[in-house]
């Protein structure tokens, strides 16, 4: 109760000052986005919308139900799956371990998990793993290409770095998590365990011609702790902002590994991010060849969705939190793409 009343404090602070500071400008933007979530066609928006600038809210809503069936209205609090923006949390802990001179990211797979018979384990390295760039398709399949020479978004590749902070830490998975979740006063975040998320997130719909089907969480057993450093985290807007701000501002990991995480080596294409193949970092997509510089990556599954993006040069975050997704595929991410279309054209960004 104490958390929420002082993000409910924040929340409103942020907004004073935000109009204090940056009253001279125009806001541009929040009326453009109100219009959006409340669009109809082609798909309905159900979910909740956070930007910050250096740190203080310029906009914020909730929008929808978190539960359709009692009609229980979406709250800016309310805790969501964030699918694959897991892998950005699995990176920076595996980039931690290198930090403390525990993990290299060029020595061969093989050395931290001996288990796997495969010949590639001496040519994969956690490099691969944390950009996608390793060929790997299956842990007993050859390789799809050479490492390092092209890009295979999977499951797999952070399946293993979890198991890679397990074998380094001594720890599990879920506790390493939640110890990095404590240090960064993360409260609203935790690893999606089965039989124990009674009440502690929204639920998750699949929607068409905006009729919305509660999505169940599918029984997965052993199968779904490996999923976790993939895409099995559950957060909310606060611990997000939070994580991201921290993130780029230096408090989570030295300059030389951040900027490790940052770059990249190998290009990708992702619909969040229109048609243009962008770089892949370390769980991040980066993209600098538009105006403004981003880093991100987007999310989706079991009735889910969510796109976060942060502007380094402007100091802007911004955060999408679904629990929907269409059964058009083409429409997963529309809202998402508009609410950045909409941030990019802004004086957020060019003032």
């Amino acid at each position: 109760m104490i958390q929420l009343l002082r993000f409910l404090a924040f929340i409103f602070l942020s907004a004073s000052v935000y109009s204090t500071t940056y009253g001279q400008l125009k806001d541009d933007y929040s009326a453009k986005i109100d219009s959006l979530l409340q669009t109809t066609a082609p798909r309905s928006f159900n979910g909740v919308v956070l930007i910050t600038k250096k740190g203080k809210i310029a906009y914020s809503r909730a929008f929808g139900y978190s539960d359709f069936e009692h009609k229980i209205p979406l709250k800016i609090t309310d805790k969501f799956r964030i699918q694959s923006n897991s892998k950005q949390i699995t990176a920076v802990l595996i980039l931690r371990e290198v930090d403390k001179g525990n993990l290299s990211l060029e020595v061969p797979v093989r050395k931290y998990l001996p288990h796997i018979t495969q010949s590639w384990a001496d040519t994969v390295t956690l490099h691969h793993l944390l950009n996608f760039s390793s060929g790997i398709t299956d842990i007993d399949q050859p390789l799809n290409f050479k490492p390092g020479t092209d890009f295979l978004y999977n499951v797999i590749s952070y399946s293993m770095l979890g198991q890679v902070i397990e074998k380094v830490t001594g720890k599990t998975y879920i506790d390493a998590a939640t110890d990095l979740f404590d240090e960064l006063d993360m409260n609203n975040s935790f690893c999606y365990e089965e039989h124990k998320m009674q009440n502690r997130l929204v639920n998750g719909y699949t929607s068409a011609d905006n009729i919305f089907k509660l999505r169940e969480h599918p029984v997965q057993r052993e199968g779904w702790i490996d999923f976790i450093p993939a895409g099995g985290i559950v957060s909310n807007l606060q611990d997000l902002n939070n994580w991201d701000i921290k993130l780029h501002h230096g408090k989570i990991l030295k300059p030389e590994t951040y900027k490790l995480m940052t770059s990249y080596s190998i290009t990708a294409q992702h619909e969040a991010f229109g048609t243009a193949r962008i770089g892949y970092g370390y769980g991040v997509y980066v993209n600098d060849k538009t105006p403004v510089k981003y880093i991100g990556h987007p999310g989706k599954g079991l009735g889910f969705a969510s796109l976060k993006i942060y502007f380094p040069e402007k100091d802007v975050d911004m955060i999408v939190l679904e629990n929907q997704y269409s059964d058009d595929s083409n429409l997963h991410y529309y809202i998402e793409n508009k609410v950045r279309e909409i941030v990019m054209n802004s004086n957020l960004l060019n003032e």
